[in-house]
């Protein structure tokens, strides 16, 4: 049954209008409290689950229709479960905010760390000192607002670069924004990956929509003194609007950054058609993927500089050993 079936059936003439429109608001999910606060008595409770009109979910949270509960009639149910000030959080959270594409095997739950609750069959608990104050003030069912969403599960990541994947994966879907992303992380008082998380969060980071565009700020650019790039530069060809990743626009250079393991064939003529778009505008591509970056920045410097150092820009090796140090030091051509 679906969530909106669901809720037409809670609907029925026998619930007092107050608890009618809790149940409607909670997607047909209700509570043992809730029933009783409406004027329900413990019998009539007990004897619309023993007739099958109503389903036990948790204890003391009952589902008011029969047939199987639909996604968000589950997700209210693992929330209300969880008691006062409970909320969805980490993965349940981004379920709801379009942050992943697909729901969690577990359903996740925050509660304030001065509250336990006992072991719930597909639930996990977090206990959170914050878990008030993370709380989205008006979207139901209750859940940590985005930024805290986000902060939570790169927090829980295994590597740093898990966890700048769910930063710039917010960003990069319009959820959210820099600056109030700086705003929850100074929030808090211990988050992990501090420092990266704020050089990623910066305002010169602006336009900086994945892992891969990160890697190449940190890895390449910084280090070997390349010239700031522009980032996410729009431009229009054929009636298109094309982005493209890095632009030195000064030094009629444009780096393209792909961090796709595989690369679809409608992708690759999306990129063949931008990089000949580049070209009839005087300008050259050089196009860089995910081992490049992370195996070989300064190989990959080397070459930009190369390009640059034909342009009249001379980039800085980042170690003796650095081959970015050969190019600044070649003959320019007469």
């Amino acid at each position: 049954m679906s969530d909106i079936a669901g809720t037409l059936t809670a609907m029925r003439p026998d619930l007092p209008s107050d608890l009618r429109d809790i149940v409607v608001r909670q997607c047909g999910v209700l509570t043992a409290s809730q029933a009783l606060e409406a004027g329900l008595s413990r019998t009539v409770i007990r004897s619309r689950v023993r007739g099958k009109r109503w389903q036990l979910l948790y204890p003391g949270v009952y589902a008011s229709f029969t047939g199987e509960p639909g996604r968000m009639a589950t997700l209210w149910a693992a929330v209300l479960s969880a008691g006062p000030e409970a909320v969805l959080s980490h993965q349940s959270a981004a379920e709801l905010e379009k942050l992943v594409d697909s729901p969690a095997a577990a359903i996740h739950v925050t509660i304030p760390h001065t509250r336990r609750v006992s072991r719930r069959s597909g639930v996990v608990i977090h206990r959170s000192a914050w878990a008030v104050q993370t709380t989205h003030p008006l979207r139901l069912p209750p859940r940590t607002r985005i930024e805290d969403t986000v902060l939570d599960l790169a927090g829980q990541a295994e590597t740093l670069d898990q966890a700048i994947g769910w930063l710039t994966k917010a960003l990069g879907r319009g959820l959210t924004t820099r600056s109030k992303l700086r705003a929850a992380m100074t929030a808090r008082a211990r988050i992990r990956w501090r420092r990266s998380f704020a050089e990623l969060l910066s305002e010169d980071m602006h336009g900086v929509l994945s892992v891969l565009e990160f890697r190449y700020v940190r890895d390449v650019e910084r280090p070997h003194a390349l010239p700031r790039g522009k980032r996410q530069v729009r431009s229009r060809t054929g009636g298109r609007s094309l982005y493209r990743d890095v632009s030195y626009e000064l030094y009629l250079l444009v780096i393209e950054l792909d961090g796709q393991l595989a690369h679809p064939a409608e992708s690759r003529w999306s990129d063949i058609r931008r990089d000949n778009a580049a070209a009839a505008g005087g300008l050259t591509t050089l196009r860089y993927g995910w081992s490049e970056i992370t195996r070989n920045p300064c190989q990959v410097a080397a070459e930009i500089a190369a390009v640059l150092s034909q342009r009249g820009f001379q980039c800085r090796p980042c170690s003796p050993v650095c081959p970015v140090g050969s190019i600044a030091t070649q003959p320019k051509e007469a």
